[in-house]
């Protein structure tokens, strides 16, 4: 149980809950802090469910009982107690002219610090398997997600063929007649989510058609119908959605499949400066 954090293992095991543990779900995984310190009955009253209901929800989530459950929320909590009071010793006072531009570099890095706490790498490595193994790749993101889906769509042509992008506004029926089970549909999507997003994995789940998603929390609209979800900024305070961790995380994604599929993009890589050198595209 201590190598998964709750809120992996609420996602592993969301489906198969109730409607009442399901509720009991999306409030503790944004509500963990508070949760660390309730009793049963008092987290189903916060929640409106009864208390064997949370006891049932903590045994769906393969604990021997709510004890060793809270036990678990407790000690994730203390160590990300932790990490906040050593990133965060004391309150900072309002930027100014002088401190503004700095302080946007510090918040930057609290939020790459707190991607590395919650990365979780067997989650990454199984996306890097989708990517390289998948028939075809369909990237999507809709409104201010779309500019890190581009990014990802760009730099993984270089690397595979059958890449395909959504625009910035929606899909059209086109985009999706030929994607299979053998496909992928790549998701990146944070607040304000798009109904567009939540109607593309909706289709793709009943398509049978594996969604990988980025997002900020597990259960987000779009994370909670992923076959997989990884997560930039679960239970960060600030609204703030930082692009600098989405690139990041996508950034080690493109590292791992150059690791394990390091000879097919090698090829496909020599065929494209072959056409850019032909080409003369780039002036160096």
């Amino acid at each position: 149980m201590n190598q998964v954090s709750i809120t992996q293992l609420i996602k592993q095991h969301y489906p198969s809950l109730s409607t009442g543990q399901k509720k009991v779900a999306e409030w503790l995984t944004q509500n963990y802090e508070e949760g660390a310190l309730l009793t049963a009955f008092q987290m189903g009253r916060k929640v409106g469910v009864s208390e064997t209901t949370v006891i049932r929800f903590s045994y769906a989530l393969g604990f021997k009982g709510y004890s060793e459950m809270l036990e678990a929320i407790r000690s994730q909590w203390l160590e990300k107690k932790r990490t906040k009071q050593e990133e965060f010793p004391t309150e900072e006072p309002e930027p100014t002219e002088d401190t503004l531009f700095s302080k946007v570099v510090e918040e930057e890095a609290s939020v790459l610090k707190q991607l590395l706490t919650q990365i979780d790498n067997d989650e990454i490595w199984k996306v890097i398997d989708y990517l390289i193994d998948a028939k075809s790749v369909y990237i999507a993101g809709f409104g201010s997600s779309y500019s890190a889906a581009y990014w990802l769509h760009y730099n993984l042509k270089q690397f595979r063929a059958g890449i395909s992008l959504s625009n910035s506004s929606g899909f059209s029926p086109e985009d999706l007649c030929d994607l299979t089970h053998h496909s992928v549909v790549f998701l990146i999507s944070f607040p304000r989510y798009r109904k567009e997003a939540i109607d593309l994995a909706t289709w793709s789940q009943q398509q049978n058609i594996p969604v990988i998603s980025i997002t900020n929390r597990q259960l987000s609209p779009i994370g909670s119908l992923s076959t997989l979800t990884l997560t930039t900024e679960e239970k960060m305070e600030s609204g703030h959605h930082s692009i600098s961790s989405v690139i990041s995380l996508l950034e080690m994604i493109l590292q791992g499949m150059h690791l394990k599929d390091r000879d097919r993009i090698s090829l496909r890589q020599q065929k494209l400066e072959q056409l850019y050198s032909s080409q003369s595209w780039f002036v160096e």
